[in-house]
């Protein structure tokens, strides 16, 4: 017979006391929130994707602080607390708010710096306070049960602090790597950023289209998410790029009418004055017309599928949440159990809803409503979000599905309250924009407590910390999207914001009730096809959304980790392996340094030409990029890109 479970015993106990909450671990997590904020930016807004930085910024803060005269466990801790606040509030901004662009014309009206700002930082503020309440009943009781994986695994680091600087030094290098090889292709203009192949429009398998970004940021991503999901994604770039635009393709050499729906930007041919056929479209024509409309379908029935098989922890997630709002936080004697009071997070939840209301500037302004829908769909999805981090993970995460199903929702009451006209549409996002990042930081909040409930930190300078962070990293969100944008223009190739893109098409859609639902019912069926057949449709409806250029690269990353576990024999999921941390820098780097090539491009539109001196190195040698020589240059770079990731990853951590 067992004998009683033996109670958890943190790595620093909870009668020891320590530095924990100190000057120079809030000033570091807040510079390494700003970084990793802004490279999440780019990143979401090239990609659509996010991965977790809690990871490489845990080990950052240890060989940091070291050199800053050393630092406690908890330390390292509450920086990277904080630092990992702007990652998720980065991503919860990139994918709801730039779709003000493409819903009304009045739309770049709210898209400022005030309203992104302001959102980014509500928004963040509210999912730290809605997980507060959660912390007993999703970490402390449910301890053992709920594996929160990226909280474990930087436990783990923060634990093994004495190897940091081995650690750091994969991050470094693969930052270092990184913004060296995007430099390579953007800055210094040496070799193609993009290299693939269009079959011609007059061929047997008409405008079927490979291409690959050769970013380094997708190759670290596909590295750290795997090869079954990365293989998963291109499976649904392969369906879009190889199968059905050579197919609209042939079906659209015998149409000699336009067929509906065609993008607004492209309502005639400028060579005919006519509306577009499709035998007259470019592959990206087509893909924009009609393919993307099957992608959004696949991707709205994959999240609400993941939603839905879900549904028993969504139901366990809000009993709990209400018991925590019951049973209250804070007031524990104990260190390790002193959390925010409940007065803090009930006030402080009410007051933002008040914010919402009445801030100037915000569609939300005067929308009573709306504010109430944030306050209960924040609660509703931070509890969920937090409990399927536990599970799988932050870049697991449906925050997508969360967003969309946020949406539905909204737009459905709407229309029955006869709000249809383009005004409320405005309103519609901030209200999927602010769910979203609220449930972004919920979960991302759920791991760092994860992580200090196993160190043994202090709940509420926890709290605080991502408080702090919430706060510091929205200012610099909200300058990295807007200047994006005022650079490339959100939307373009540099920037196509693709899941922004995908919430403004379901919003115009609902509230004006002309969503061609044809096309996204096709997509729909794609997915429940994808179900039927025991495949996990989600990874694989947002790969047929994305451009292949995307999902390609990030495959070439998955493939380079099943290469490397087959080559060592070690196959795991952990999050704390050499590629991993590796891969993290990549991203880092990469992200980085197209921040640094928009920051060139600005000079370049204001006068200066520092831009075209650097890219003059490129000019000086043609070959690289020009024709067939210049597409295997690229791709040949791109290898070895791979070559030295499948160095690095094979190294001892």
């Amino acid at each position: 017979m067992a004998g009683p479970t033996k109670p958890f015993q943190p790595y620093v106990p909870a009668d020891q006391s320590m530095a924990e909450f100190t000057a120079k671990a809030v000033i570091l997590g807040v510079l390494f929130g700003l970084l990793f904020g802004a490279s999440t930016v780019y990143l979401g807004l090239r990609a659509g994707l996010t991965v977790s930085a809690s990871i490489p910024i845990a080990v950052l803060a240890i060989s940091v602080l070291k050199r800053l005269g050393g630092s406690t466990i908890l330390e390292n801790n509450i920086v990277q607390t904080i630092g990992s606040a702007g990652e998720a509030i980065a991503g919860g901004v990139v994918f709801t708010i730039p779709a003000l662009i493409f819903l009304v014309p009045e739309g770049p009206k709210y898209f400022n710096y005030t309203q992104i700002t302001m959102l980014a930082f509500a928004g963040g503020i509210l999912g730290v306070l809605m997980m507060v309440p959660l912390r007993r009943a999703l970490i402390v009781k449910e301890h053992g049960v709920l594996p929160y994986p990226e909280g474990t695994a930087c436990a783990e680091v923060l634990v093994a602090g004495e190897r940091g600087g081995k650690l750091a030094a994969l991050v470094f290098s693969g930052l270092g790597i990184g913004a060296l090889f995007k430099s390579f292709t953007n800055i210094f203009n040496l070799f193609l950023a993009e290299v693939g192949y269009s079959a011609p429009p007059t061929s047997q398998f008409p405008n079927a289209t490979v291409n690959v970004d050769l970013s380094p940021e997708y190759m670290g991503v596909g590295y750290v998410i795997g090869p079954r999901i990365a293989g998963t994604m291109v499976a649904g770039g392969v369906l879009s790029w190889l199968v059905l635009l050579p197919l609209l393709s042939l079906l659209g050499a015998a149409i000699l009418n336009a067929f509906p729906p065609i993008h607004p930007g492209m309502v005639n041919n400028p060579a005919t004055g006519q509306p577009f056929l499709i035998s007259e479209m470019s592959p990206g024509q087509i893909w924009s017309a009609y393919i993307r409309y099957i992608g959004a379908g696949a991707v709205l029935a994959a999240g609400l599928i993941t939603l839905g098989r879900t549904l028993p922890t969504i139901i366990a997630s809000a009993r709990d949440g209400f018991k925590g709002f019951g049973s209250g936080a804070g007031g524990g004697t104990i260190r390790t159990e002193r959390d925010l009071s409940m007065k803090i997070v009930l006030g402080g939840s009410l007051a933002l809803a008040v914010f919402l209301a009445v801030m100037p500037g915000l569609p939300t302004q005067g929308n009573v409503l709306a504010a109430v829908l944030i306050v209960v769909f924040g609660f509703f999805f931070a509890t969920v979000s937090s409990r399927i981090t536990g599970l799988i993970g932050s870049s697991s995460n449906p925050i997508s599905g969360m967003t969309i199903a946020t949406l539905i929702i909204t737009c459905v009451i709407f229309v029955a309250l006869g709000w249809t006209g383009d005004v409320y549409a405005p309103v519609a996002i901030s209200v999927g924009a602010l769910v979203c990042i609220c449930a972004a930081n919920a979960g991302n909040t759920s791991q760092d407590l994860k992580t200090g409930y196993l160190v043994g930190a202090t709940p509420i300078y926890q709290q605080m910390g991502l408080a702090i962070g919430a706060v510091a990293s929205a200012f610099v969100i909200g300058l990295t999207v807007l200047y994006m944008h005022q650079v490339f223009g959100i939307g373009s190739a540099e920037v196509a914001a693709p899941q922004a893109t995908l919430m403004a098409t379901l919003i115009k859609g609902l509230l004006s009730q002309d969503l061609p639902w044809g096309l996204v019912l096709v997509g729909v069926f794609i997915a429940v096809t994808l179900e039927l057949c025991g495949v996990h449709s989600l990874s694989f409806a947002v790969g047929a959304y994305l451009p292949i250029a995307t999902t390609a690269p990030i495959f070439l990353g998955g493939l380079v980790r099943w290469f490397v576990e087959r080559k060592t024999g070690e196959s795991s999921d952990s999050d704390l392996s050499s590629g991993t941390l590796f891969s993290s820098g990549l991203i880092a780097g990469g992200s980085l340094a197209g921040i640094l090539f928009a920051v060139l491009v600005g000079l370049e539109q204001r006068g200066y030409t520092v831009l075209s001196t650097l890219q003059g190195v490129g000019g000086a040698m043609p070959l690289l990029r020009d024709g067939d020589f210049g597409q295997w240059a690229g791709a040949g770079m791109f290898f070895v890109l791979a070559a030295i990731l499948v160095r690095f990853a094979q190294r001892k951590v």
